[in-house]
């Protein structure tokens, strides 16, 4: 259990093992949680359900999140970053959740830490547009080290396509 925990935790992302960086958007507890639930450790089936479902959802709450701010819907960007938040959190990435848990704060008129009102709503946007475009950099970032991760596992991307024109 630890050693899938710590293969998971300590990923690398990045063009070449040469350039690889850490990326520690990964909490061990909760990604140690997804993998003991698979049957097989060398098939992984549920726990790369789990995730490339998160995968297709975030990406859809990201267009939805970038809507709700064109519309300047305070209550809509409060509702999709709590949503997105608790997805993230389930997954244990860290830095994504975060920044949805800010944006969920803004969304509902209050500071970034939900401790005191924030009325200036020109303000707010500045800053929800702000972490927005940081939420999905954290999320590319973690995408990609899962995909690295779950391999020769990962739905093929010519699969996924298919299924989006059905």
């Amino acid at each position: 259990m630890v050693r899938r925990c710590h293969r998971w935790s300590h990923i690398r992302a990045g063009p070449s093992r040469d350039q690889a960086v850490s990326a520690p958007a990964i909490m061990s507890s909760q990604s140690e949680q997804i993998l003991e639930m698979d049957d097989d450790e060398d098939d992984r089936e549920f726990s790369t359900s789990i995730v490339f479902d998160f995968f297709d959802q975030a990406e859809k709450t990201f267009k939805n999140l970038d809507k709700a701010l064109e519309e300047e819907n305070f209550e809509q960007l409060s509702a999709l970053g709590h949503f997105l938040k608790g997805s993230s959190a389930t997954l244990g990435l860290t830095k994504v959740k975060d920044s949805c848990e800010k944006i969920q704060h803004l969304g509902a008129h209050q500071d970034e830490t939900g401790t005191k009102d924030e009325p200036d709503h020109k303000k707010a946007l500045k800053q929800i547009k702000t972490i927005v475009a940081q939420a999905k950099t954290e999320f590319a970032a973690a995408e990609t080290l899962l995909r690295r991760f779950f391999g020769p596992n990962a739905p093929a991307a010519a699969d996924e396509d298919e299924e989006e024109r059905s």
